[in-house]
């Protein structure tokens, strides 16, 4: 690296701290904390002990975002003015130090940058995710495993924990559903950028003839919602169903009808949980997935609402990314509009990149 590259990684790094600026608005969440201040000094304030550890909560969540996006900027403008001044004394062995710890620089603002924007409300929390096949039998099921899979492997990148809750294996091959838990620090915060239709466009395995063809998956993802958190759900609301357990879940679970389903009438979300030999434990857990689900579905409504996004069907036009196989190797996000031709580390896992560019490009809008 040289002084010309080096200036230029500074006006890259200027224009990310702008980003950062222009996202989590410090002058906003400095006032927010001195409001939450204001209110801790008022004896009132603590006659309530579940609203006052909801608003702590809060002004801890501003403090992070506040502190990291300091760091950063202070971090650049060291930099900066050290660049400067070295450049002006011709002093080599300190430039060469700059150059040195440029990577280290440029990875801590872009590190910061996306931390930023995993500061969400809810982005800390573990993610339930579910995956459904689209229409298209045996190619669809084939397809949503592969999904599976690879979200598997991100998780275990990450060293998270993968708890199952669903898993209905296909007829011939693959999945026809899977419900599944990630459980880590900001799982849902990377996988919401998941949520939507996925396409895969490859030369069929089960097709004889060797034909191309194009399958469909959606994938679900919502936060896993803190007691806390209040959805009421009536009994005349719901139906609840069980069933005999499948999958490898031994032969206990496989001899009694310990799978519970449950159906929320109002919207028809549907979940199933068969982890567990308890049936009272499954209804516990398929209750938990249906609050996040509601909770999510008033999220989505929101943003939709502000944005006049209508509900998608799973199949042609609706897919947020297309992983395409044949004739060529490339895997496109509608949302960041940017491809990538590592095909074969993205279904296996390693997805990270284009999340980040997503969560950029939709923190940008």
């Amino acid at each position: 690296m040289d002084s010309y590259e080096y200036s230029e990684l500074l006006k890259k790094l200027e224009k990310k701290i702008e980003n950062i600026k222009n996202i989590i608005k410090p002058d906003q969440l400095q006032k927010r904390i001195k409001e939450i201040e204001e209110l801790e000094n008022s004896p009132s304030f603590w006659e309530d002990a579940q609203k006052a550890a909801q608003i702590q909560k809060e002004k801890n969540r501003l403090t992070r975002i506040l502190e990291k996006y300091n760091e950063a900027k202070t971090a650049l403008e060291d930099a900066k003015e050290l660049f400067e001044l070295a450049s002006e004394e011709e002093d080599s062995e300190t430039l060469q130090m700059l150059f040195d710890e440029a990577e280290s620089l440029e990875e801590k603002v872009s590190k910061i940058e996306i931390e930023t924007m995993l500061s969400g409300e809810n982005d800390d929390k573990n993610a339930i995710v579910s995956i459904h096949p689209g229409a298209g039998g045996t190619e669809s099921q084939d397809w949503a495993s592969i999904l599976y899979r690879m979200y598997l492997r991100w998780a275990e990148r990450h060293g998270f924990k993968v708890e199952v809750l669903d898993y209905q294996e296909g007829d011939e091959a693959g999945i026809k559903d899977v419900s599944f838990i990630i459980k880590g620090e900001n799982a849902y915060g990377y996988l919401k950028a998941e949520n939507g239709i996925h396409r895969l466009v490859r030369i069929s395995p089960f097709d004889s003839n060797a034909r191309r063809h194009t399958s469909f998956a959606s994938v679900m993802v919502s936060p896993e919602i803190d007691d806390d958190i209040n959805i009421v759900i009536e009994d005349k609301d719901i139906r609840v169903d069980t069933y005999r357990a499948s999958g490898a879940g031994g032969q206990h679970v496989n001899k009694t009808d310990s799978a519970i389903r449950i159906t929320h009438i109002p919207t028809g979300i549907v979940v199933q949980c068969q982890n567990d030999r308890s049936q009272h434990r499954n209804r516990e857990t398929a209750m938990k997935m249906l609050k996040s689900r509601l909770y999510e579905l008033e999220l989505e409504k929101k943003k939709a609402e502000q944005e006049g996004i209508e509900k998608s069907e799973i199949g042609w036009g609706h897919q947020i990314r297309s992983y395409v196989l044949a004739p060529y190797q490339q895997v496109k996000d509608n949302r960041s509009n940017k491809a990538y031709s590592n095909v074969e580390a993205i279904l296996d896992g390693d997805i990270d990149k284009i999340i980040e560019d997503v969560l950029i490009a939709q923190a940008q809008k």
